[in-house]
């Protein structure tokens, strides 16, 4: 039976401190860490912790996502270290319907690995990997209000503020960014 968390069509790209690379079963724990933060999770969808088996579902979802569309995910790990800091990589944000047909950029770091341009380095990579390898024309980023730092990596990427709306989900107000590629 095929491991439904192993990233079979991921393509790894490294950065000057990182490897983004497919997710694998071996993540589980790490991801379950950083999902159970609530520090991390603040701003994400319903701004609640996720326990162990959520993250395990949402891993599997990870997956499909390569399958079904060609992109996903990716594990973003400290080179130097081989520590698991967190994931970047590209979604189709159906929780935003308004925005759709859309595929979206984004990542989440463990609080350890917050401030020091790690989200920009990895985010820089996978939308110069987009635009050689992948045939799409435009990316967008939401934004929960709030989230400071995750606008600023937006910006620092390209991306600009396209509109302003509620996620209808969480009620939670959102600002989308976007940027052609």
């Amino acid at each position: 039976m095929p491991d439904p968390t192993s990233s079979r069509g991921a393509t790894s790209l490294e950065t000057p401190r990182l490897l983004l690379r497919g997710l694998r079963s071996d993540d589980l724990d790490g991801f379950a860490a950083i999902n159970a933060q609530p520090e991390v999770m603040r701003y994400i969808h319903d701004g609640h912790p996720l326990d162990r088996a959520t993250t395990a579902e949402r891993l599997a979802i990870c997956q499909r996502q390569w399958d079904e569309h060609g992109f996903g995910l990716y594990a973003v790990e400290i080179r130097e270290t081989g520590e698991l800091a967190g994931f970047t990589g590209l979604a189709v944000p159906t929780f935003l319907p308004e925005i759709m047909p859309a595929v979206e950029i984004g990542w989440r770091l463990g609080r350890a690995h917050w401030g020091r341009g790690l989200a920009t380095e990895a985010a820089q990579a996978v939308v110069a990997h987009t635009r050689a390898e992948l045939d799409l024309r435009r990316l967008v980023s939401i934004h929960v209000v709030g989230n400071d730092a995750s606008a600023r990596v937006m910006v620092k990427i390209g991306m600009s503020l396209e509109r302003e709306t509620v996620q209808p989900d969480t009620g939670r107000q959102v600002r989308v960014y976007a940027m052609d590629l």
